[in-house]
């Protein structure tokens, strides 16, 4: 007997993942991680109230989701001031990439990102056969002026773009964003990654606008509001752009038990500027321990911190490896210049002494090793 064979594309592709997953390394290392501070989760948790709708809806996980979420579609479409059919619920921002890939991106289409930027773009747009152009960061920022000019240059179907970016922690302005929108080239998708956007200063997201079918803003429950595990991110836009998800979407993706915890969450305004503050004030703990060390906290818009180690990849990696056996999950940029850095994610306030305590052992075995 025999199977029949992969595509050409398939076979041509690497059978990898973008992430090593920390329950991937505790098994192989045999032993937990001290602190889970490498996944940009959040350790502070979801609501107490979006909990006890999980929990509610738990006896009813018999029953499939609704497959138009219309529950959640309709509070975020109320909460964002925008019609409920601009709104569009997938599982997470991750899920949703992939079907946009999937509706805009043919075999040898060109598509423009950032060079280290979020990696799980790339992996999509490599599985349907879409060409990457990649420009560099500019002073550990995106560039938004070189991702449109290249966008131009190659014809691209799609630019991705993250504010706040994701692994520096920099952002742009909202009026950086908008000008960016408005030069977009003609037949080109503008991907706005907002993942962390609701951890961000005033002022960073553009007004949202879906009379412009050539933007869609990404966002999700998985980073301020803490159900990383529910997988519930959705998209807004133009509707006749969010229409376009329902001809390749999974229609009962999406639980019944992540629908009643966004919509819980969503509603519990008290806890989010609760994690706001959280999130704040673990930024400025890990930036204080990344300065007693000798090393520079990048400014960040996000729920973590961005450390330049001073030297370079090599050096990172080391430091980031040591960590890494003395029970601290963090990670880092994968792409020079950046991969100088390492990043660790906000987390309760045990987990980050763990990471301060293990840091200087970290820094002088990365300088035994390297010098």
């Amino acid at each position: 007997m025999t199977k029949p064979t992969l595509t050409p594309l398939a076979q041509s592709l690497p059978a990898s993942v973008p992430f090593v997953g920390p329950e991937a390394q505790e098994r192989r290392m045999g032993r937990p991680f001290v602190a889970r501070l490498g996944a940009n989760e959040s350790g502070f948790g979801p609501s107490p109230k979006a909990i006890a709708a999980m929990q509610e809806a738990a006896s009813e996980v018999w029953m499939y989701g609704d497959p138009e979420s219309h529950d959640l579609r309709h509070a975020l479409a109320a909460h964002h001031g925008v019609a409920p059919q601009c709104i569009m619920i997938g599982e997470g921002i991750d899920g949703l990439l992939g079907l946009v890939v999937r509706l805009y991106v043919g075999q040898d289409d060109p598509v423009v990102t950032s060079d280290g930027a979020y990696p799980t773009f790339n992996y999509h747009v490599a599985g349907f056969g879409g060409v990457l152009h990649k420009v560099p960061y500019q002073s550990d920022h995106e560039d938004p002026d070189a991702l449109v000019a290249r966008a131009a240059e190659v014809g691209a179907k799609l630019i991705y773009f993250a504010n706040p970016d994701n692994p520096m922690g920099s952002w742009h302005s909202a009026e950086i964003v908008q000008q960016m929108i408005d030069r977009l080239p003609e037949g080109c998708l503008l991907i706005l990654d907002e993942a962390y956007v609701d951890l961000a200063p005033e002022g960073t997201a553009p007004a949202i606008d879906t009379g412009a079918d050539n933007v869609l803003r990404m966002r999700t429950f998985s980073k301020a509001h803490g159900m990383a595990g529910a997988r519930v991110g959705y998209a807004i836009g133009h509707a006749a752009v969010i229409a376009g998800f329902n001809k390749v979407r999974n229609h009962f993706g999406m639980s019944r038990i992540g629908q009643a915890g966004a919509v819980a969450a969503l509603a519990d305004a008290e806890w989010l500027a609760h994690i706001r503050t959280s999130v704040a004030a673990s930024r400025d703990r890990i930036a204080e321990i990344a300065r007693a060390n000798g090393l520079t906290p990048l400014p960040s818009a996000t729920n973590f911190v961005t450390i330049d180690c001073g030297k370079d990849g090599d050096f990172a990696r080391a430091v980031l490896s040591h960590l890494v056996g003395d029970g601290i999950f963090v990670r880092m940029p994968f792409v020079a210049p950046q991969d100088r850095c390492i990043r660790v994610s906000c987390g309760p306030d045990r987990q980050v002494l763990a990471f301060a305590e293990a840091l200087p052992k970290a820094l002088a075995a990365a300088h035994e090793k390297l010098g």
